[in-house]
């Protein structure tokens, strides 16, 4: 993962530094090769302090990180957009307060889906102590509906905007990189938000998050090892036989539960966009989909990681006592 986020920061860093070259004092090899190193250097030193964030402190390092930058320019955005229902009349208001409800709402779906869980019941198999015969109360095995959380929109909307990086990169360049810039400049167009097939971008942008969703979810959850140890275990599903068919009837939960997470992963993914655009309020552009989900996500999971953490000080100072 070290070597993947290197190769993919280094990859972005020649991007940048292209684009950034035109504007530079003194421009050549050696300012590209010192910038591109400068910025993979940083891009290491950033993974390097969320890697301690998560080892030492408490939640995921560097969601926290991501999840601090947002909220730093929350002030702003909720200041501009202030600023727009006061320069307005009562149309400007009531669009102001539309879009901002339609955040909110936004916000409850997603703490909806982020917590809905799909809960399987499981019976334990009987067991005999001494002359009695017990048998455990059912439990339950909790599916997610949302397995792959925020990475699923984060990969798509990268590949998305590849084309556009790519377009950025060799725009004025000559020879195949010319071609290449002419092969990817209507592709890029099409797939844009704003551009003249909004359709394409959100069909796109729905089989990507689909992609990726089946993708991660299939890395986080293996429904024949779910199975063994279910049998491990010996517990079973109501009304399905332990073995295969359990793994099975599991694969086939898990894909609908994938489906369902990834449409709401695209529609929160375009809806936000399409309210701006319909509103014409562009103030929220900068709090997009991927950073409502990310604030949520991580509010609710550093939430609980500080209450368990405060439980177990608890447990500890009641068992020194």
């Amino acid at each position: 993962t070290r070597y993947v986020a290197m190769g993919w920061g280094a990859l972005q860093a020649v991007m940048l530094t292209s684009w950034i070259q035109n504007y530079a004092y003194n421009p050549g090899p050696v300012f590209f090769v010192e910038t591109v190193i400068a910025f993979t250097a940083g891009s290491m030193f950033v993974m390097w302090i969320s890697e301690l964030i998560t080892e030492r402190g408490i939640g995921n390092g560097a969601s926290l990180l991501i999840f601090v930058n947002i909220v730093a320019v929350l002030p702003t955005i909720l200041g501009q957009t202030v600023g727009v229902a006061q320069q307005g009349g009562r149309d400007e208001i009531a669009k102001v307060i539309i879009l901002l409800l339609s955040f909110l709402l936004m916000i409850v779906g997603i703490v909806f889906v982020q917590e809905g869980t799909r809960r399987i019941p499981i019976i334990s198999a009987r067991r005999q102590v001494g002359r009695r015969l017990y048998r455990e109360r059912t439990n339950y095995l909790p599916l997610r509906l949302n397995q792959g959380g925020v990475m699923p929109i984060i990969f798509a909307s990268a590949v998305l905007f590849l084309p556009a990086s790519l377009v950025q990169f060799t725009q004025g360049r000559e020879g195949f990189l010319g071609e290449v810039n002419q092969i990817l400049g209507p592709i890029s167009n099409a797939i844009r938000m704003d551009g003249p097939t909004p359709w394409v971008y959100v069909l796109v942008f729905f089989t990507l998050i689909l992609f990726f969703s089946y993708f991660y979810s299939s890395l986080i959850v293996n429904p024949v090892d779910m199975s063994q140890n279910l049998k491990k275990m010996g517990s079973s599903i109501p009304g399905i036989r332990p073995g295969r068919a359990t793994s099975e009837y599991l694969e086939r939960v898990i894909n609908r539960l994938t489906f369902l997470g990834a449409a709401f992963l695209s529609v929160v993914a375009t809806v936000p966009t399409a309210v701006e655009s319909a509103l014409g309020i562009q103030t929220l552009r900068g709090l997009g989909a991927t950073s409502l989900l990310i604030l949520v996500g991580v509010a609710i999971d550093t939430a609980k990681q500080i209450q368990t953490y405060v439980i177990s000080q608890r447990y500890e100072g009641m068992v020194k006592k």
